[in-house]
């Protein structure tokens, strides 16, 4: 795959080192998704959609598997910590490149702060006693920004372990679910009585309910990120897809099942707390009660990787001569200090924000992020089509290649602009993505306009 010629040559600074193992990414690329999309997004699907949220899932795992697939292609053959801006700024410009990396950049610093928050907030409920949420918050965001700025491996070790600890509880709900909805628990089986009404709120309900569901899928996309820091990434990263797409489809859709299963799909604890909801009628509230201290790690886990994803983008960007040329310079460990350093700033600033304005502070945030995730996803389907072509046409090895080329890519590329158009058409959600668009539409003129005088300044400097 050629690189395009609009880009400018790479600065050539102290580069990252391959630290992970194929494990870390396996177990990284499970755990990513294992978050509180799963935990408390489920509860928000269920109430846009009812039952037909499983539609919604089953929509946006068939992308998810595709996608995956198609940035497993590209980052096999070429493996860099810019991943989907990387490839886009090859295939479809250096705008596009900038876009997507800054728009997900700024994506992951927010969630980052948001999830500094809502662990801080959940664990000061766990433990009334102890300090207030604005304290726990500034314990994560300093304990695990001095993480990422150690070497990569203690940092994928630390996700190895936590991503554990979540695919096991994930694992062990399935199980203690499906035990209840056959009988084997002390609580009476619900049956199939709670599946009466299939959509009540019919179509728009779950197209309402998608945004929310592609979101919960946020966060695999990270193993391409990582790829550019393991060994032997060409094997590592097919790996890791193969044993990855599966399986999170069976714990989503398998988790929603269950809880719609159980309860009834309109009530409150569904909502609020589908997870602790089930255990709770499946006469376990003990198990359901260390839901909570589950969800902290979950968020925590989430937010070491995102911090680090945040980190290695702005690095790629910075190499790439889209942002300050310090945040391209690294440590003789290989860790881009000013990137980590700049990649955590918001998530500070949401210490003192929470000590002023309390939990306003959170809701702000989850509002903020909104459906950047969508632009990744066609970002990702455009680059892969083009620079397949290219392979093609130069003849260079693919040594992971994407199903069912080129149909099954253009097939996703129309189902995603489809879901993105009914989403445009329903009045709940349309105000998001036009705004995402906007700001997508702003990046990459402004992208376009730096790599121009870049060039220019380039070449007056021959």
């Amino acid at each position: 795959m050629a690189a395009s010629s609009a880009e400018l040559s790479p600065r050539t600074e102290e580069r990252l080192h391959a630290g992970l193992r194929a494990r870390h990414l396996i177990m990284m690329s499970l755990g990513s998704a294992i978050g509180a999309g799963l935990f408390v997004g489920a509860g928000k699907g269920i109430a846009l959609a009812g039952p037909a949220v499983l539609v919604a899932y089953a929509l946006a795992g068939v992308v998810v598997i595709a996608v995956m697939r198609m940035l497993g292609e590209m980052v096999a053959a070429d493996p860099n910590p810019g991943a989907f801006s990387y490839y886009a700024g090859r295939a479809l410009g250096p705008g596009a490149g900038f876009a997507v990396g800054w728009l997900w950049w700024v994506q992951l610093c927010l969630v980052v702060a948001a999830e500094a928050v809502a662990a801080a907030a959940i664990l000061n409920g766990l433990l009334p006693g102890g300090p207030p949420v604005w304290v726990w918050a500034l314990i994560f965001m300093t304990a695990l920004t001095a993480l990422n700025l150690t070497a990569v491996r203690g940092f994928g070790e630390f996700e190895f372990w936590f991503s554990l600890i979540k695919v096991i509880f994930v694992t062990l709900f399935l199980i203690v679910g499906v035990g209840f909805l056959l009988g084997w628990t002390s609580a009476p089986s619900p049956g199939l009585g709670n599946l009466t009404e299939f959509a009540p709120h019919g179509a728009g309900g779950v197209v309402a309910a998608l945004l929310v569901v592609i979101f919960a899928f946020g966060g695999i996309e990270i193993v391409a990120v990582a790829a550019a820091e393991t060994r032997d990434p060409e094997h590592a990263v097919g790996r890791a897809i193969r044993a990855t797409v599966w399986r999170i489809l069976v714990f989503y859709v398998g988790s929603v099942a269950v809880i719609l299963l159980a309860l009834p799909w309109d009530s409150k604890a569904v909502a609020e707390k589908p997870f602790v909801a089930v255990l709770d009628a499946a006469g376990l509230p003990a198990v359901g009660a260390t839901l909570g201290v589950v969800i902290v790690v979950a968020l925590l886990s989430s937010l070491n990787a995102n911090l680090y994803g945040s980190s290695r983008m702005l690095y790629s960007l910075a190499e790439r001569r889209m942002a300050p040329a310090a945040a391209a310079r690294a440590t003789g460990s290989g860790v881009p200090v000013t990137a980590v350093l700049a990649s955590s700033v918001i998530g500070f600033l949401a210490v003192p924000a929470t000590y002023l304005w309390g939990a306003e502070v959170l809701d702000r945030l989850l509002a903020v992020v909104g459906s950047t995730l969508i632009v990744t996803w066609l970002a990702t389907i455009g680059s892969q089509i083009v620079l397949r072509r290219r392979a093609e046409r130069d003849g260079t090895a693919l040594p992971l290649r994407m199903w069912g080329h080129p149909y099954l890519s253009w097939a996703v590329l129309v189902l995603l602009l489809v879901i993105v158009t009914a989403a445009v058409c329903n009045a709940d959600v349309r105000s998001q993505v036009l705004s995402t668009a906007a700001v997508v539409l702003a990046l990459w003129l402004a992208g376009a306009v730096h790599a121009r005088i870049q060039a220019r300044r380039a070449s007056l400097d021959r």
